[in-house]
């Protein structure tokens, strides 16, 4: 009985496992895209408050019994279109404009599930915990990694060209306010997709850490995307492996695995200086 009772804890270890590692694959990839962009267009701040922006979304989704995507993405959203409004009617600088959005939303988000009574735990919200990741999660984020690498794949040249040089992108009559919208809307979905699993304290960091390392390594866009997404994924298979081990909160792991190779790339990476490198390509 004792045996059988450790092979159903052992099978049960496993799939949790295996589900934490299909979804540190999907966000490792897809933050890997979506984050290049956000670095090369400095729009970190601006990732952090949209994640933060979304958090009413989920609590109003709960309280009118709605589809929580449906809920997140309209205050996502919102959420940027203020921030863009702001900054256009105003003398403030772009970061204090992303801090009183951010600030803002994110407390209302807070007041709204505290008195929602609905039963949904905020520290998972804010967290996560990639080891509860359901099968709906899953395919949600298979979903969304479909979604960006086609966005991407259809719209190459113009990101790359509106995140590079905005005003000659204005003067090839592309249009930069269509594309900086786009982004925010695929940034959005991938927090919702993330909340559950890493949390919106977190995911900003999913975001930007393995983006800025590629970054410091590598001078033109296409290998920023294949390293960006490479590390990623890395990151999540080592953070998850971690966190079993030492039992750590995982997605906190995650983040430090790749905090802890971002400061070796700063200190190691060609861009940063202390290692001879020859450019080759078109330079970042």
């Amino acid at each position: 009985m004792d045996i059988l009772f450790s092979l159903s804890d052992l099978t049960g270890l496993t799939v949790t496992m295996l589900s934490a590692f299909i979804a540190s694959l999907l966000l490792g990839i897809i933050s890997g895209i979506l984050g290049c962009f956000i670095v090369l267009r400095r729009l970190s701040l601006m990732g952090d408050a949209l994640s933060h922006a979304v958090l009413p979304g989920v609590a109003l989704s709960y309280m009118l019994g709605i589809n929580i995507l449906i809920g997140a993405t309209l205050s996502g959203i919102l959420g940027a279109i203020l921030i863009q409004f702001i900054i256009k009617h105003s003398n403030l600088k772009t970061d204090a404009s992303i801090g009183i959005i951010l600030s803002s939303f994110f407390a209302l988000g807070i007041v709204l599930i505290t008195k929602a009574e609905s039963g949904v735990d905020l520290n998972h919200i804010l967290f996560g915990n990639i080891l509860a990741v359901t099968p709906h999660e899953l395919i949600q984020s298979f979903v969304l990694l479909l979604i960006v690498v086609l966005v991407v794949k259809l719209f190459f040249k113009e990101l790359l060209i509106t995140s590079f040089d905005p005003i000659m992108s204005k003067a090839y009559g592309l249009k930069n306010n269509f594309y900086h919208y786009l982004l925010m809307i695929l940034l959005t979905l991938f927090t919702i997709s993330a909340l559950a699993q890493v949390g919106i304290v977190l995911v900003v960091a999913m975001l930007i850490i393995s983006a800025s390392i590629a970054y410091l390594w590598v001078n033109t866009l296409q290998r920023m995307i294949t390293l960006s997404s490479i590390l990623g994924v890395l990151f999540g298979v080592l953070g998850v492996i971690l966190s079993f081990h030492y039992d750590l909160p995982t997605s906190a792991t995650i983040v430090i695995v790749g905090a802890l190779a971002f400061a070796l790339s700063f200190f190691l990476s060609p861009r940063n200086g202390f290692i001879h490198y020859t450019k080759k390509g078109t330079s970042l």
